[in-house]
């Protein structure tokens, strides 16, 4: 049995003590404690909150959206689960009855399977629920899924987008972030293909590897370097028994997060260096910062093994769905088949995760989409990050995307209409 992910678990369980300890060392030189007005005792308890802080597993976040502004009126938000599986479930923010008075456009945002849990789109939720009823995909810690559930790779991954679709519509908009631009626009393909009146009507598609070939990543070029079998060895473990998705296999998100910390090493060891001095210095404004962004950072969830190696292989490495070779339950994904989807593709500048290009792709996969239907984006001066999140987001991404959704909700009226106005379907006679 491979054991790495036991030791992992065991260096928690060995560390606790200490932890405990530096914590509560911490908390004896609180405000209350003359020392903690002295460097010296600054400096002891900076130390220790930088301890615990780094030896501690992190929990999943809250999006803790409480209100927001609608129309100029701060109205209250709440949190309600709407689709579930076993895998995923689908959060809608649901604000208060002034703005459920005022119609607006349906988003789904498709938060990335990769490591992360969705509240890392927290700011681009907060940027569209002024004018859109926002839904977001919350994926499971496969870790916490029991064996019994079954397996879950990326032919379900494409079945949940498509479930999604039918049960969250009609009138639907999708905004897919990063990773999950392949599946999405894989089940549109499929949708499409089978003339299922579940198409959304938009979909947008951010950072979304979808041609990898073009302005291959350090990310991509390690993929098709190593080849899945690396993969397979090296990535994959089995979840330990302390757990409730026990002995099913996984890609750790531990393992995720010590990838993205070693790209940037430097900058996380000089951001912790920091925050030591700003709590040394007194300067708790700037250690708060420093808290939310890794309180967010460092909260990792582990992955299936089937769904983390398809992808490596259909996406990375084979580049299937460029060159026309993906399937799904056996059947072609071809996105000439897209005709009624209207797409956006968003990219930044400065990605070093999905290069310039790989999201425009998915505009030239489509010819039979029309022209009008089509948009794109290439925002200066962002890196992977900074597509979906920031002050560049707000003020220059966030708006054109929530206009090319307009635009396409305005395209479907006359159908919803008319839909509407339809009279219901007589019952059948019973003989």
């Amino acid at each position: 049995m491979d054991l790495a992910y036991y030791w992992y678990d065991a260096a928690h369980a060995m560390l606790a003590p200490a932890r405990i300890a530096s914590d509560l060392t911490r908390l004896a030189l609180g405000s209350s404690n003359p020392l903690s007005q002295t460097p010296a005792g600054r400096t002891m308890s900076a130390a220790c909150e930088l301890f615990e802080r780094t030896t501690r597993r992190y929990a999943k976040p809250a999006f803790g959206l409480a209100s927001t502004n609608v129309d100029g009126q701060r109205v209250p938000v709440t949190e309600r689960i709407v689709w579930q599986k076993a895998f995923c479930r689908v959060i809608a923010f649901e604000r208060g009855a002034t703005a459920r008075n005022r119609p607006q456009p349906k988003l789904l945002i498709v938060a990335p399977m990769s490591g992360h849990y969705a509240t890392l789109l927290r700011g681009t939720v907060e940027g569209f629920l002024p004018t859109h009823e926002v839904m977001i995909t919350d994926w499971a810690d496969a870790s916490m899924v029991p064996l019994v559930a079954g397996s879950f790779d990326l032919d379900d991954y494409i079945d949940y987008v498509k479930a999604m679709c039918r049960d969250l519509g009609p009138d639907l908009h999708i905004l897919a972030v990063c990773q999950p631009s392949v599946p999405v626009i894989a089940a549109v393909a499929r949708l499409e293909a089978e003339n299922d009146p579940a198409v959304p009507l938009s979909i947008t598609m951010m950072g979304g590897p979808v041609d990898t070939r073009r302005s291959p990543t350090a990310v991509n070029q390690l993929a098709e370097e190593r080849g899945v079998e690396w993969f397979r060895r090296n990535c994959i473990h089995t979840v330990p028994i302390t757990h409730p998705g026990a002995f099913r296999e996984v890609y750790p998100g531990f393992l995720q997060l010590s990838g993205f910390m070693a790209m940037n090493l430097d900058r996380h060891v000089t951001a912790h260096r920091d925050m030591f001095n700003h709590l040394v210095r007194g300067d708790g404004d700037l250690a708060e910062k420093h808290r939310e962004f890794y309180d967010e950072y460092m909260a990792v969830m582990d992955l299936t093994a089937e769904f983390y190696l398809q992808t490596v292989d259909k996406v990375f490495v084979n580049h299937e769905l460029p060159k026309g070779e993906m399937r799904h339950r056996g059947e072609p994904v071809d996105l000439v088949a897209i005709r009624r989807c209207a797409i956006m593709a968003v990219e930044g500048e400065k990605d070093d995760i999905s290069g310039v290009g790989q999201t425009l792709a998915s505009l030239e996969l489509t010819p039979n989409l029309s022209s009008d239907k089509k948009v794109y984006h290439l925002q200066k001066g962002v890196g992977h990050y900074g597509v979906f999140n920031g002050s560049r987001f707000r003020s220059e991404i966030a708006p054109r995307i929530a206009d090319f959704i307009s635009n396409n909700a305005r395209r479907a009226e006359p159908a919803r209409k008319a839909r509407e106005a339809a009279p219901e379907p007589a019952p059948e006679a019973v003989g």
